[in-house]
């Protein structure tokens, strides 16, 4: 396999590095920065430094563009428009809408399916790349109607080699989502260093050992500006939708506390560790692995809707596999599912699809 990567930083060269050692693939990269690609290639995260990204998706079976959020459209219609007609086209980016909306109508669209690895660092750059930086990381992948289910299969594959486990989700609600566990979290980080140091400063004081509940809260302070204000600028919306939404509970609890109102304000605790415990639950479920098989017709966005409707129920799909009929007018397309419940889930919400299913 030849894999290509545009953008040599961080989350691409981790690819790099996981993709030669777990996938012995020969990797190809290239990046703005020319001392970055020259790092890379002394690390050993590519084999083959590339003058241009349609010289490093040359032959590629699979692309990844790892570069800023403002840059995504315009490097992965380059990659796009000169890599092969067989090779599937990924980013790692943190926001989808604006990329999808951007390459709508642009051509081969069906080759891209977009991308974002829930996994990274306080640190930046390649020569922190780490070949087991997504081994049980959440991969989240935006397919549309006209997204290959070949193409799809195979970055599924690969992204489960990698060791990640991809989930299907729609651009608009991937952004909605990481609005609130991803973006707003860099935000109230940033307020509450800015609002410590402010205090410290006006009381005249050093800066004393802070408790992990500071450090924890603020480990991601800071994050590296050429990277994150493309992110805040490109889901404006919906981060300004949690803003406001967390300002309303600050000012609930606000009044809670002017009134000394015990009661409520043991609620709001209580309320919290219940909704924590939820969200690890929902987290850390997994169980037996069951096989379902779903006949369907041979028609573009079959496999990108599947997903999707699973994605959309909670149903994640651990791996799956594609079997096309001779005449390739039809085939079967086989998903396993992590815990009985899950399968019975996923076998019903796809025979509401009207495709015949059954387990394995």
């Amino acid at each position: 396999m030849k894999l290509a990567l545009i953008g040599v930083g961080l989350i691409g060269g981790s690819i790099g590095l996981a993709a030669k050692n777990r996938l012995d693939a020969t990797v190809a990269g290239y990046d703005n920065d020319a001392s970055a690609l020259e790092l890379a290639r002394e690390l050993g995260v590519i084999d083959e430094p590339a003058a241009s990204i349609a010289e490093a998706v040359a032959d590629a079976d699979a692309v990844f563009v790892a570069v800023p959020v403002g840059g995504l459209p315009a490097a992965i219609r380059a990659a796009l428009d000169a890599a092969p007609a067989t090779c599937v086209v990924s980013d790692v980016g943190s926001t989808k809408r604006a990329v999808v909306a951007a390459l709508d109508g642009g051509g081969r669209e069906s080759q891209f399916v977009g991308g974002h690895p829930l996994a990274g660092a306080e640190t930046a750059g390649v020569r922190y790349a780490r070949e087991d930086l997504f081994d049980g990381a959440t991969w989240y992948l935006t397919p549309t109607p006209t997204t290959s289910g070949i193409l799809y299969e195979r970055l599924h594959r690969l992204l489960r080699t990698l060791g990640a486990r991809p989930v299907a989700i729609e651009p608009e609600t991937h952004d909605t989502i990481l609005a609130t566990v991803s973006h707003l979290p860099h935000v109230f980080a940033n307020v509450l260093v800015a609002q410590a140091a402010q205090t410290l400063q006006a009381g005249g004081e050093r800066l004393p050992a802070t408790g992990p509940s500071f450090r924890d809260a603020t480990r991601v302070a800071g994050a590296p500006s050429a990277i994150w204000t493309d992110i805040y600028v490109s889901n404006r919306d919906a981060l300004t939708a949690g803003i406001d939404d967390t300002i309303a509970r600050l000012s609930a609890v606000r009044d809670a506390l002017a009134a000394a109102d015990a009661g409520r304000i043991a609620d709001w605790n209580d309320a919290a560790a219940e909704d924590r415990r939820r969200l690890l639950e929902a987290q850390l479920a997994g169980g037996p692995l069951f096989e379902l098989r779903a006949s369907v017709p041979n028609q573009p966005g079959v496999v990108a809707q599947l997903a999707l409707e699973l994605g959309r129920a909670g149903v994640n799909i651990t791996d799956m596999a594609l079997y096309p009929a001779p005449d390739m007018s039809e085939g079967v397309v086989a998903m396993w599912i992590a815990g009985e419940e899950q399968a019975e889930r996923a076998e019903e919400l796809v025979g509401k699809l009207g495709f015949p299913v059954a387990r394995a």
